[in-house]
């Protein structure tokens, strides 16, 4: 059975327009043609013609409005139009074209005979600029939206011509969604200079990227070689961020294995790209043996290194995950992402305030946690200057009520995130950290856990850190503030931070303190400077550094060991333990009871008893360093 045709309704208004534009066009011929049979004038035209063409106007536009309904004129969808709607056309017009001759003869209105061609010509060219007006215009707006984003289309430089270049390349010529033009081809191979890969030139080794990047037109830069060594990608990218181009990296060869390589999976070259090291690596099989089937629990589960705590230990099978944070929000988020990722976890989300003794102990007495991390804690140094009080109460108080119940109910061990700030302290928030490893210390001596502490500097996007804070005055259009320009800092990634504190946990023997080799420190302004190269800016031009002065409590650098403590190496080439540094715990304990008692009070002079407690801490840290 044949499909019925149904035609498509036009609106009564855009009918209403289309015989407005006939009825003018119709007048506008009638005038034309005679203007244009005689020579271009009016003044040419002899009168009677005038006269007897005011008599025949009236019927021709009646006339003319039959004929285009009988043909259809007011049906079609001229947003489609085509070759059939312009026969259409043609037919109409000249129809109305004899019917107009027939009737100036019959009414004796006889007129040129040029003037009833001319008449039918510019008819049907009126009409059919009419008709196909909008779909010329809609071609011509087409045309011209393709040619602006041609203009806007990305010029690419794509760094290896390997199988992960060949994909890229691939996808951006396949796709018609990507906005992205291959221009040329970088790679280190001599032999593959001068050919072509699925038609983009390979131009030379990595000492043709400057050169390229002008001749090209480049504006963003893709490393397309996921088998490359740290090393090697530091060089590489050292050099395109000479460019000012946006850069993008291949993440890694597991990908290209899986067939997983693709514009979208890129990621952003972040800061960590530049370290030049090779990623930490660790002994799963070891953090795995003292983990799976145990209860854990984690303190500031929510923060940047308690939640990738969390990550890491999720993906070890513990029996179970207990998760405690005062801050809703944070464990809410990480609650949901350990949901998605492993739904078999027995995960278990607590709010709680490690300074609440009884809130502390009633979780620590229902769900007997075998291990500890302890990464609760105020870190900002600024913040902890002006509310010394807060980071005793927190930190300290928090660590102390916290092991105490460790110990009440039997953890195997209890593991306290530490930080580099707590070696010869200029800062309360470091000290306050310091007197929370010998809590630590201390609680080992007497106890059966067995409790350690683990050392490590700065890791880059951690909550306070420099990194998230440069970005975001990147993308704000600077300036970047830098504190000084000689201030360094040792630097880790989060889940390389992390990974040696689970390892450590797996050393822990009792009373240890895991110190984390961070490699070599790093200059602040150059943290700064790459980050704005990264961005596609020039520093100093495009975005400003600033200056800005040490902050309160801020040291020039910072340090892992203090000159008591001696390092002994574990397994890991990166994990080392520091020699406790003795102290009569029976006399810190008492100075530690009246320090969280003189905190709750609000006490002024806090940092003198501080002082007392760790004779290392400097509190006048600008003028020290």
């Amino acid at each position: 059975m044949k499909n019925k045709t149904n035609f498509l309704k036009i609106p009564a208004n855009r009918i209403a327009i289309l015989v407005i534009l006939d009825v003018m066009s119709i007048v506008a011929a009638s005038f034309a043609a005679l203007y244009i049979r005689f020579d271009f004038s009016f003044a040419n035209i002899e009168k009677q013609y005038m006269m007897q063409l005011e008599h025949i106007l009236l019927p021709n536009i009646l006339v003319t409005l039959l004929f285009y309904t009988i043909w259809k004129l007011y049906r079609s969808v001229w947003r489609y139009a085509s070759a059939n709607e312009l026969i259409n056309i043609v037919f109409a017009t000249t129809c109305t074209a004899v019917a107009q001759v027939v009737y100036c003869y019959v009414l004796n209105q006889k007129m040129p005979r040029s003037y009833y061609a001319l008449y039918w010509f510019l008819l049907t060219v009126m009409t059919s600029c009419i008709r196909f007006g909008y779909r010329i215009l809609r071609l011509i707006n087409s045309k011209r939206t393709e040619i602006t984003e041609k203009n806007r289309r990305v010029n690419v430089m794509v760094i290896g011509a390997g199988a992960a270049g060949n994909m890229i390349l691939k996808e951006m010529e396949s796709s018609s969604y990507l906005n992205l033009q291959a221009k040329c081809i970088i790679d280190d191979q001599p032999g593959c200079h001068g050919k072509m890969l699925r038609g983009v030139p390979i131009v030379g080794g990595r000492d043709k990227i400057l050169e390229a990047v002008p001749h090209y037109g480049i504006d963003e830069i893709i490393l397309a070689i996921p088998s490359a060594g740290v090393q090697v990608r530091k060089e590489i990218l050292d050099i395109c961020k000479e460019t000012g181009c946006k850069l993008r990296i291949v993440p890694g060869m597991y990908q290209l294995v899986n067939g997983e390589v693709s514009v979208s999976k890129l990621k952003e070259v972040e800061i960590e790209d530049l370290l030049g090291r090779e990623p930490i690596r660790i002994n799963t099989e070891e953090v795995f043996g003292y983990v799976s089937g145990k209860t854990i629990l984690v303190t500031g589960g929510g923060g940047s290194i308690g939640s990738e705590l969390c990550r890491q230990i999720a993906s070890h099978n513990p029996k179970q995950l207990i998760i405690v944070d005062i801050y809703e929000n944070n464990a809410y988020q990480i609650q949901q992402e350990l949901i998605r990722k492993y739904p078999e976890l027995n995960l278990l989300v607590l709010i709680a305030s490690v300074r609440n003794t009884n809130r502390i102990n009633s979780i620590f007495e229902q769900y007997r946690p075998n291990i500890v991390y302890h990464a609760a804690a105020h870190k900002h140094v600024p913040l902890m200057e002006t509310s010394p009080n807060e980071a005793i109460k927190n930190n300290v108080m928090g660590t102390y009520k916290t092991a105490v119940a460790a110990d009440r109910y039997g953890a195997e061990k209890f593991v306290l995130i530490s930080t580099d700030k707590a070696v010869n302290p200029t800062n309360v928030m470091g000290a306050s950290k310091r007197i929370c490893e010998m809590v630590v210390q201390m609680m080992n001596q007497k106890s059966k856990t067995n409790f350690v502490a683990v050392r490590f500097g700065n890791v880059l996007g951690s909550n306070g850190s420099v990194i998230p804070l440069f970005k975001q005055q990147i993308a704000e259009g600077g300036p970047v503030t830098v504190t000084h320009p000689d201030i360094i800092r040792y630097f880790m990634t989060i889940p390389e931070a992390v990974s040696l504190v689970l390892q450590a946990g797996a050393y822990a023997k009792g009373g240890e303190i895991f110190v984390l080799d961070m490699g070599k420190p790093v200059k602040i302004v150059d943290l700064a400077t790459n980050l704005i190269k990264l961005s596609g800016y020039k520093p100093g031009e495009d975005i400003e550094i600033k200056f800005t002065g040490l902050r309160p409590g801020e040291k020039m650098y910072e340090e892992l060991l203090m000159d008591e403590e001696g390092l002994k190496k574990t397994d890991n080439k990166l994990i080392f333990i520091g020699k406790p540094i003795d102290f009569e715990t029976d006399v810190f304990e008492k100075q530690l009871e009246k320090l969280i008692a003189d905190a709750k009070k609000e006490t002024a002079d806090i940092r003198s008893e501080i002082k007392e407690i760790v004779p290392t801490y400097q509190n006048e840290a600008g003028n020290k360093h």
